[in-house]
């Protein structure tokens, strides 16, 4: 049975810091903001495409519309434990992630079995449409270990910090999560603040206190230009 549907909107703005960086953001950070109650935390991700990845291709050429799905579930999963399947589409730079919730042995009935679960749902209609439509599979692996902030003054002001992002392209299951490979120098990280409407000033603030400047960076799409560099 489904047991969360989301749906969220928000802007999201990237930055990879060097070690030094982190430390000495973090540090002005814990004055503004909290960490969640996960503390630093594992995501899991498949990513899904065509066989002639035709979703990334697309994305990386830049156009106002693009859109992904994966399979995503945090820690080390169980037959029992939850897994999120999800849609994320970007437009105008306005991300929207539509997703659902799943035990992982009705996910895999899903994608390997095709058999769906009992009240789907709107969302989970959404889901099966665009599988059905492109004919996606599970191409990559993607992990990463996390930490996440919210704004003591408005928690729907939220900071990440990804570490060791790591990623392959054989074994394409969230239960293993060996032999990947780093897909940024180890010791950096990738920050994402996701807002709702405008950056907070003391944020800025200390952005460019730090020399921090944003970069346009997928995780995805950057394991496969690596891909696509080794030949």
């Amino acid at each position: 049975m489904i047991k969360v549907q989301k749906v969220f909107n928000r802007y999201e703005k990237k930055y990879l810091l060097s070690k030094e960086q982190y430390e000495s953001l973090k540090t002005s950070l814990d004055s503004f903001m909290c960490e969640d109650e996960y503390g630093l935390h594992t995501i899991r991700n498949v990513y899904f495409d065509t066989d002639t990845d035709e979703l990334i291709r697309t994305s990386i050429e830049g156009p106002k519309y693009k859109e992904k799905f994966r399979i995503r579930c945090y820690g080390k999963p169980t037959d029992d434990s939850m897994c999120f399947l999800e849609i994320k589409k970007k437009y105008k730079g306005l991300v929207n992630k539509r997703r659902v919730a799943l035990p992982m042995n009705e996910a895999k009935d899903y994608i390997n079995h095709g058999i769906s679960p009992n009240n789907q749902g709107q969302i989970f209609s959404e889901i099966d449409y665009l599988i059905d439509k492109y004919g996606i599979y599970p191409k990559r692996y993607i992990a990463y270990d996390r930490l996440a902030l919210y704004g003591k003054d408005d928690p729907e002001f939220r900071v990440t910090f990804d570490i060791n992002i790591r990623s392959r392209v054989h074994n394409l299951t969230l239960f293993d999560d060996s032999e990947t490979e780093l897909l940024i120098p180890d010791g950096m990280r990738l920050m994402e603040v996701k807002i709702s409407d405008a950056m907070p000033i003391w944020f800025a603030r200390l952005l460019s206190e730090n020399e921090i400047y944003p970069i346009s960076f997928s995780k995805y799409g950057s394991f496969y230009k690596r891909q696509i560099m080794e030949g």
